[in-house]
């Protein structure tokens, strides 16, 4: 690993002109300075772009380069991000983006494509799980950290931070939260910052796109200003307890509502913009819902003082006028009583329209203090929607949002039974290969480090099995059981100790308040998932799970099969369409078998793969005899999508 980087590179820019002499003084100078790699003091003295450089290092090491905004907006599935520890990761800047399970082949993006130690010890480390060969790409190194910050941290903001633009916007919007200033002129000034620099088409390239549409809008449908909007607003929604991260939410909703009705992408970002600063101003003890100003006096009059806050703060904005709309009259009701009460029905603006349903949705599903006061579950807060249809909401529009939404309940259902570890060890070093590997094993895992987190934990009632070490600072783990034991949540929770304590009484102790196990450290990872699963199915003996129905309309059968992959289930998967009926076995997300018709194993797959009509039943508790498909699902369903292109499935 390069701490500083190369340092010849700068030798090698000037002898391949891409840089002048002062250029590369003053780049040296920068590096001197300020520390850290050649690599980012040559972009922050603007000495060449990214892209430049990375075909230039890609060149001059013989491999391909992966942009940051590319690498921004990739989506790497968990298996994948498994294959290397979140600590190897971040000690190494190493980054798996790519794994072939047929050729063993694990693709990692690095600023050190050259460091053959490190790719060594990254196959070593990930060759008891398939991988035969370690290739690497190369990337900015500060790409690479944030897609460790982004994808093992889950911090969102990770990429944001890397441009310019968003940075100096947030920079000015941290400094006006810190000192406490959110008032109407200092917001308007944080949140307009510069945003027609944000464009990412040129001239000609927005007139061939969107015909006379204003060249200043192509800054506002940009990803990147999208996602500086999710970083200021978020980070002035930090102090609003259950309504932390709302404005985020619901600009989800928005955008998938507005896929789901085909909306343009131009349109679509509008909306989302809507969605980030609805609630600017608003900020208060009310949270103002289109549906509680409807169903309340009280909201209502508040609602009739505040509608208008967002719309002057982000004046000097010059917004889309779509985002203003939706902004504007997102209080309007479909009856015609809302406020201004200037329009009704169709007359008012969708984007308006979008709003109101997603801004209710995420406050019944995510706000404790909403008008039931209780988070209501998916189906429960699409029900709600569904009585107001006509009154407060767009009744088509309802109707399909409850019909979108629906895929995401359906997708919870079938992972419903998948088992909740709660994870009691206050050393963070000390957690993370168990971690990992239960993830790995199927396990959903929750981490606490005190015994009133452990507590809380406990107290959700979802909890599987809970491994807990006996030292727990001023307490210890026999006392927190004995606690646990007191509550609903934790009565009959099984308990395994796992502790550096290796005393006889120690452990008689553990068994008499009732543990189910109690091992001493070290312990094999594998070792303990194992014991884990057996303690889970011995104390679970004959209660069985229940299975799962639903229809292929609500979810199509690849989807449901990568839910079922992703989430490592085991079960039978029953399929019937018309008079047909068929199954797919899955053993920890593997599948099994196949059967439909005359057909098995992969042939039978494929038969049933491309269905749209029809019912399912996944039953969690059959146990598959023996494996006849050995292809991954990922494959099986390559192939599937295949053979239906070409009109070969045997379905059809």
């Amino acid at each position: 690993m390069h701490p500083t980087g190369n340092p010849r590179i700068l030798e090698r820019l000037a002898q391949e002109r891409l840089i002048t002499r002062e250029q590369r003084e003053a780049v040296a100078n920068q590096q001197r300075i300020v520390g850290g790699r050649y690599e980012e003091a040559l972009l922050d003295c603007n000495a060449l772009q990214e892209s430049a450089l990375l075909k230039f290092l890609a060149g001059e090491l013989r491999t391909r380069f992966v942009a940051t905004e590319k690498l921004a907006k990739a989506d790497i599935p968990i298996p994948t991000l498994n294959l290397i520890p979140r600590k190897m990761a971040e000690q190494e800047t190493v980054f798996p983006v790519l794994f072939n399970e047929k050729d063993g082949v694990l693709t990692v993006v690095t600023p050190d494509p050259d460091n053959q130690e490190m790719l060594r010890q990254v196959q070593l480390q990930s060759t008891p799980k398939g991988v035969k060969q370690v290739q690497a790409l190369i990337a900015r190194p500060l790409a690479v950290r944030a897609a460790i910050a982004k994808h093992y941290a889950g911090d969102i903001h990770a990429f944001a931070l890397l441009d310019r633009t968003a940075h100096e916007q947030f920079t000015n919007m941290l400094n006006v939260f810190e000192r406490n200033l959110v008032s109407e002129e200092s917001m308007a000034v944080a949140l307009a910052g510069e945003p027609r620099k944000e464009r990412m088409l040129s001239q000609e390239e927005l007139e061939d796109n969107s015909g006379s549409r204003a060249t200043s809008n192509a800054g506002f449908a940009s990803d990147s200003y999208l996602e500086t909007l999710n970083v200021l607003v978020s980070l002035l929604e930090n102090e609003r307890a259950e309504l932390r991260g709302h404005s985020a939410f619901v600009a989800r909703l928005v955008k998938k509502i507005a896929e789901r009705i085909g909306l343009g992408e131009a349109q679509t970002a509008h909306f989302q913009i809507a969605a980030y600063l609805h609630d600017l101003g608003k900020m208060g003890s009310f949270h103002l819902t289109p549906y509680n100003v409807a169903e309340y006096e009280g909201h209502r009059q508040h609602a009739v003082r505040l509608q208008r806050s967002p719309v002057r703060l982000i004046e000097t904005m010059h917004v889309p006028e779509e985002a203003r709309l939706a902004i504007e009259f997102m209080y309007e009701r479909f009856d015609g009583k809302g406020i201004p009460g200037e329009h009704r029905g169709k007359e008012i603006p969708l984007g308006a329209r979008l709003l109101a349903i997603a801004d209710t949705y995420a406050d019944l599903t995510q706000n404790a203090k909403n008008p039931y006061r209780k988070i209501l579950k998916p189906a429960q807060a699409c029900e709600v929607l569904s009585r107001a249809g006509g009154k407060v909401f767009d009744p088509n529009l309802t109707d399909l949002f409850k019909h979108a939404m629906s895929g995401e309940d359906l997708k919870a259902r079938l992972l419903s039974n998948r088992h909740v570890a709660l994870l009691i060890e206050p050393d963070p070093e000390e957690s993370t290969v168990i971690e990992l590997r239960m993830i790995e094993q199927g396990f959903e895992v929750r981490t606490a480090r005190t015994v009133e987190g452990a507590l809380k934990t406990i107290d959700t009632g979802d909890v599987s099995v809970v491994v807990s070490e006996v030292d727990l600072g001023k307490y210890d783990g026999f006392g927190l059981l004995t606690e646990a034991r007191k509550r609903p949540g934790g009565e009959k929770v099984p308990w395994v100790f796992v502790t550096a304590r290796t005393g006889r009484a120690d452990a008689q102790r553990a068994f008499e308040l009732g543990a189910s196990d109690y091992m001493t450290k070290p312990i094999a990872a594998d070792v303990l998932v194992a014991k884990l699963k057996q303690v889970i199915e011995r104390e679970a003996r004959g209660t069985g799970a229940r299975g799962v129905a639903g229809s292929l309309q609500e979810m199509g059968l690849p989807e449901i099969v990568q839910v079922l992959y992703h989430g490592r289930k085991t079960g039978s998967l029953k399929i019937r369409s018309g008079h047909n009926q068929g199954e797919i076995h899955f053993v920890e997300g593997a599948v099994y078998n196949a059967l439909w018709g005359n057909l098995r194993g992969a042939e039978a797959f494929y038969g049933m793969v491309t269905l749209t009509q029809g019912d399912f039943l996944l039953d969690p508790n059959f146990q598959a005899a023996h494996q006849v498909i050995h292809e991954s699902a990922e494959a099986l369903l390559l192939e599937g999508m295949r053979r239906m292109d070409e009109g070969t499935n045997p379905s059809h």
